[in-house]
């Protein structure tokens, strides 16, 4: 008789969206700029299987998304302690200081006219090895070197890349959020100012919000999918997840060929299309991460964006050992994922 697999924890499912999220950053990262044909070359004709050399790091290598979403968390976790999660300016601050910080370790915090009291805040920045770029994205960097925080209302650009939507998982696996797509859209916003630039963040989310509290991913979808086409300019990001659904319902082989079918990843609804395809065709963690990456494309960020997912999904239980004892800073995502945990309502649950 087949046993029953115990659900995860909500615990498990915040600790394990950060850390595959993490994972599928580094399996992404040495092959961010390749082809497929390139990855096929190099790794054969199954692709990159393992983690790489890349930044240095022989391997496990963490990118920028992982960095800023480890920021997004902070200033989450911080906003709780000053009990601003229901106070939508204040909150929204805490969480662009946030960002600024993460700005500070790529060396361009020193001139922001913040940075005074910026670095002051929050525990991250003692962590030496996070001072280290990793080809950072030029939105982000202009985004927030500029004296005006980005706002929907107010936006600083036309910009619909995938450093919005990257980045913003955190607010989802903060349960003490009531409005958690508005605000992802929000910590997108901060940066990227085209409408899908930023729905695509409150899409994922809101789906990541659900997952984490127990529901399956195409019915999260289904929901996620009704409060965006409440919002302007929504056409873009829905018509992109419905092709994601629709690509994952025909029931065929997941393959890489099928993920270069819904983009490159570099833009927003991109990034979000290929992830929500791997997440609902992969049987397991490492069959999705694997799929996610091995494309031409944006490869550390669709693998980051499909660990999210994943992770949220399965546990921390579920991801491959070995590619959490060579994950960068395994054990500062594990705590921030507790302090997550603790101070946004999860540890409870």
């Amino acid at each position: 008789m087949e046993s029953v697999r115990t659900p995860p924890s909500r615990g498990s499912r915040i600790r394990g969206s950060l850390l595959a999220g993490a994972v599928g950053d580094a399996l992404g990262a040495s092959i961010e700029f390749d082809s497929l044909e390139a990855i096929r070359r190099d790794f054969g004709p199954e692709g990159l299987r393992d983690y790489a050399p890349a930044y240095g790091r022989e391997a496990g290598a963490i990118t920028d998304d992982t960095q800023m979403t480890l920021f997004v968390a902070e200033g989450l976790v911080l906003a709780a302690r000053a009990g601003a999660l229901h106070r939508p300016s204040e909150r929204l601050r805490i969480l662009h200081r946030a960002h600024l910080r993460w700005l500070h370790t790529q060396g361009g915090g020193a001139r922001h006219p913040s940075f005074p009291g910026v670095v002051q805040e929050g525990w991250l920045l003692a962590l030496t090895d996070l001072h280290s770029p990793r080809a950072p994205g030029n939105t982000c960097l202009a985004g927030l070197r500029g004296e005006r925080m980005g706002r929907m209302e107010q936006p600083l650009n036309t910009s619909k890349g995938c450093g919005g939507v990257m980045r913003v998982a955190p607010v989802g696996l903060a349960l003490g959020i009531d409005d958690p797509f508005r605000l992802g859209c929000e910590v997108a916003a901060l940066t990227h100012g085209h409408p899908t630039g930023y729905l695509a963040a409150g899409f994922l989310v809101q789906v990541v919000r659900d997952l984490v509290t127990g529901g399956e991913l195409r019915d999260a979808c289904g929901e996620a999918l009704d409060e965006l086409r409440r919002w302007p300019g929504h056409e873009e990001t829905a018509n992109a997840v419905e092709q994601a659904l629709a690509l994952a319902a025909e029931g065929l082989p997941p393959a890489p060929e099928a993920v270069e079918t819904l983009g490159g990843g570099w833009v927003a609804e991109q990034a979000l299309a290929i992830a929500l395809y791997c997440a609902l065709v992969a049987p397991t963690i490492e069959a999705a991460l694997l799929l996610a990456v091995n494309h031409g494309g944006d490869s550390d960020s669709t693998g980051a964006i499909a660990g999210q997912l994943v992770g949220a999904i399965y546990g921390e239980e579920s991801i491959p050992p070995r590619w959490l004892a060579r994950l960068e800073l395994q054990e500062a995502i594990e705590r921030v994922a507790e302090a997550l945990c603790v101070e946004t309502g999860a540890s409870a649950a």
